[in-house]
């Protein structure tokens, strides 16, 4: 490839042949995404014997397409030397436990701090398209632990959000919920939307997008259920608004549920945990990792058990229960 900012000359060959002009870039320079090239001949630095052309442009043969790649501008977003619990990582992707209270991206009102400002700290030269920035795939709450996994270029992204789209990823959340289901293991299939009145929520809407979500009760502690759950679908609060659309809210969750029994069990925030991630690597293997319960949640857990017993058989994690035509690639 040549060297940022300066000129790449291509030629297309009879098997590239009729491909969409931004097909054949995102073909031939797979470090860049289809989106990333489309920018790319938007802002005329591509060009096929010489003229500015489409996206939609069919290439022929003999074509000689000339592709300017700028130099990365400045990002805007500060990078801050913050703890990271790097728990993976390899040259394509790292996988962080992210810590409660941590927002994931910058956002009004939350310009610092975030998992971002620490990657960009930790990571200096991570570039994602035409920024030095890194590649979030997918998001935890504020106040959700565990883990997430960050592209550390463009390739690796578009590879991590092909498997997100076909729900080829593996998330399991460990869950305290408020009450019991009736049924110990099931799956909840309602659309998420905003909330028609306060947008500041979501909520289970007639229309919304489809959201599904897969639950296996553990543990009964009292007045409690210690849950798994897997996200067939990724919708922004889906654990949270599922579960409290069951009227099992996540204990501890001021926006869906109540504070009252978080209060009474010492819990500064819900009790929800990204305790499982898996994906496809680039090289086509299977990763599958874990986080174990932080501190804060693990207490609450312990002082449950000291009063109402643990599980007398507790559950083997390696023992996947979700439907089997959604569970994750054997290798």
């Amino acid at each position: 490839m040549a060297a940022e900012g300066g000129p790449l000359q291509l030629v297309v060959s009879p098997e590239q042949a009729g491909n969409r002009l931004d097909r054949y870039l995102a073909l031939v320079l797979p470090d860049l995404s289809r989106s990333y090239v489309q920018h790319l001949i938007g802002d005329a630095h591509v060009r096929v014997n010489g003229q500015v052309a489409k996206p939609s442009y069919p290439v022929q043969v003999g074509d000689e397409v000339s592709v300017i790649l700028p130099v990365p501008k400045p990002t805007d977003i500060v990078a801050e030397n913050l703890p990271l619990t790097i728990v993976y990582e390899d040259a394509d992707v790292v996988v962080v436990d992210k810590a409660a209270g941590m927002v994931v991206h910058p956002a009004p009102g939350h310009a610092t701090g975030t998992l971002v400002n620490a990657l960009l700290h930790h990571y200096p030269t991570m570039q994602i398209g035409d920024d030095l920035r890194p590649g979030i795939v997918h998001r935890l709450d504020r106040d959700t632990s565990g883990l997430l996994v960050v592209a550390k270029h463009d390739r690796a992204k578009t590879h991590l959000q092909a498997q997100q789209q076909a729900r080829q990823m593996l998330k399991l959340y460990s869950a305290l919920i408020d009450g019991h289901f009736k049924e110990p293991q099931g799956v909840i299939d309602a659309p998420i939307d905003r909330h028609p009145t306060d947008r500041l929520r979501m909520a289970v809407v007639q229309g919304g997008r489809s959201a599904r979500t897969h639950y296996r009760t553990l543990e009964q502690l009292g007045p409690y259920s210690l849950v798994e759950a897997k996200l067939e679908t990724g919708r922004t609060h889906q654990i949270r608004v599922h579960f409290s659309h069951k009227h099992h809210p996540v204990v501890g969750d001021p926006l869906y549920g109540t504070r009252r029994n978080a209060t009474a069990l010492g819990l500064k925030r819900q009790f929800l945990h990204a305790q499982r991630l898996g994906f496809t690597k680039l090289d086509g293997t299977w990763l599958e990792l874990t986080a174990p319960l932080p501190p804060d949640l693990q207490t609450v857990l312990d002082a449950l058990h000291a009063q109402y017993g643990a599980a007398a058989e507790p559950w083997d994690p390696s023992q996947p229960w979700w439907q089997a035509n959604i569970a994750p690639p054997s290798s």
